[in-house]
């Protein structure tokens, strides 16, 4: 019997089917493949072209970059600037601020630029990069980390974690710089420290007159309070001063709990259980559960002889978390993985062998320590996904208004195009700066959206921005400042009543306007 020959028409099919199995393969490789860093918009600059150099009069000997652009951590805020200084100490900030005043330049001041909305930047204006200045120091007898306002928190608890100690608090990614993030008075898992601010010892800044100040709750206060949360807009932030903690070992517990529940769980069985350290949560994003339940992390102290703190380990990269979480920026199915595989597979694949420095940064472990959960850089976040960029909300309820915001978020979330990746819970106290964003104890959500890079995107997500601020403020609550600047001078009067006294106390501080950056120009109507 004679065997029949495939057809041209099935050869054509396989063919097909193979191009297709090579697309998909290639696809899945490049949506789990760490970025190349091609999209990096962080630190690296993006350098003038001749013609826009040598337009620069009399051009500062110390700038890294003439005129081009600086861009934040979004990859979309390209901000044309005269130039870009990397200064290595408080002299080099000087003669930069010296530079400024004679040209008539405005300053800006960033870090690791993941402030979203220009925050960093000014038009035309003179960008101090703080990078340069990254050292650390290690007070043990004190109980204090004296750190260079351009360190990465990494640097900071890899410093600690040799002598035992952790930071009391930072914020969740340990990439950011340690001055950007107090001017920004950022806050983290730990709920019973809250933000920044009340760990700061004291800071050394370099005023609009050239001058630099040593400044504390003794020393000089008022400075000291209008700086932490500041923005930038009061000096230039070169060594902070922290207060440490000794490091511990905690055990990670998580638990599934309906949104409605989660701030009487916090206040009532986490909060008054002293051994109970660091918490946080993760909202539903799964189309079928959207923001209705949480998973509820929290870590618990873990005291004896035997219980020793390990080494800090490194993140280990994952492509199929990568994979997951990229999937998950396309819609519904990809959200309903993303979901399954956080609530159902992840607590199986979690190992119990790691201190607070550790939960500080690492990913969920049963035992951990402080240093460990803290040591987080989210390799899974870096991508090359051009067609994509990330962007942050953060809001701040009373807790008892937290269900109704997330009904409210709920019906915008859905009615818009922004895909939401993560969205988490967190803890914060009243803070003692000028600029606060929580004047007695809230609960914060924070949204990680993904957003097309496109002008309809751009729009979908103004337009996103404005209908979650709304509800915030009709709640009782606020929004945070570092993130892109959609809402109106009304809202930010609502949200901030204490906007005039700051803009005030910048004038006077600062009476030529020396320090500027987005926030100022936009809503510094007292500033023109």
């Amino acid at each position: 019997m004679r065997t029949r020959r495939p057809t041209v028409r099935v050869w054509y099919a396989r063919a097909v089917l193979l191009v297709l199995l090579v697309l998909c393969l290639q696809t899945i490789d490049h949506w789990s493949t760490v970025g190349d860093g091609s999209r990096d918009c962080l630190v690296q600059v993006r350098p003038a072209s001749p013609e826009v150099a040598h337009r620069i009069d009399a051009p500062f000997a110390g700038l890294v970059q003439r005129g081009g652009t600086v861009n934040d951590a979004s990859c979309v805020n390209a901000v044309p600037v005269h130039g870009v200084v990397r200064p290595t100490s408080v002299t080099e900030v000087q003669e930069a601020l010296s530079y400024a005043r004679d040209h008539g330049l405005k300053v800006a001041v960033g870090g690791t630029r993941h402030s979203m909305g220009g925050q960093a930047s000014y038009p035309g204006g003179l960008v101090l990069d703080m990078t340069g200045m990254s050292s650390t120091a290690v007070d043990a007898d004190r109980g204090t980390v004296r750190v260079g306002a351009g360190a990465p928190w990494k640097h900071v608890l890899e410093a600690l974690h040799d002598e035992g100690l952790s930071v009391a608090a930072m914020p969740g990614i340990d990439i950011l710089s340690v001055g950007g993030t107090v001017s920004v008075n950022a806050h983290g898992a730990d709920f019973r420290t809250g933000s920044l601010a009340p760990t700061v010892r004291s800071l050394l800044i370099v005023t609009a007159d050239g001058i630099a100040h040593r400044v504390s709750r003794d020393a000089d206060p008022q400075l000291f309070r209008a700086a932490i949360g500041g923005y930038g807009l009061f000096g230039v932030i070169v060594e902070v001063e922290l207060e440490t903690v000794p490091d511990e070992v905690y055990r990670f517990e998580q638990r599934l709990v309906p949104t409605a529940d989660v701030a009487r769980v916090f206040e009532e069985e986490l909060v008054p259980d002293d051994d109970v350290r660091m918490m946080y949560g993760h909202l539903s994003t799964s189309p079928g559960s959207f923001l209705d339940e949480v998973i509820l992390y929290s870590y618990r102290r873990v005291d004896g002889p035997a219980v020793t703190v390990p080494p800090l380990h490194a993140d280990q990269d994952s492509r199929v978390a990568r994979l997951v979480l990229n999937v998950a920026r396309t819609g519904r199915i990809g959200q309903r993985v993303k979901w399954s595989a956080q609530r159902h597979l992840l607590p199986h694949l979690r190992r119990c062998e790691t201190s607070r420095n550790a939960a500080l940064r690492a990913a969920e472990a049963c035992l951990v320590s402080r240093n460990q959960s803290l040591y987080n850089g989210l390799m899974l976040l870096d991508n090359d996904l051009a067609q994509y960029t990330d962007v942050l909300h953060e809001y701040f309820l009373p807790p008892e208004e937290l269900a109704g915001f997330l009904a409210d978020a709920r019906v915008e979330l859905r009615a818009h195009d922004a895909q939401l990746l993560s969205a988490s819970i967190r803890s914060v106290e009243r803070s003692e700066t000028l600029l606060s964003y929580a004047p007695d104890h809230r609960l914060s959500v924070v949204l990680y959206l993904s957003q097309e890079v496109s002008s309809a995107g751009h729009a979908d997500m103004a337009d996103l921005t404005r209908r979650l601020v709304a509800p915030a403020l009709a709640h009782g609550g606020t929004f945070y400042l570092p993130y892109q600047q959609h809402y109106s001078r009304a809202d930010l009067e609502r949200g901030y009543p204490q906007i005039d006294s700051f803009f005030a106390l910048k004038s006077e501080r600062d009476p030529e306007l020396l320090f500027m950056n987005s926030l100022a120009q936009q809503y510094g109507d007292e500033l023109s």
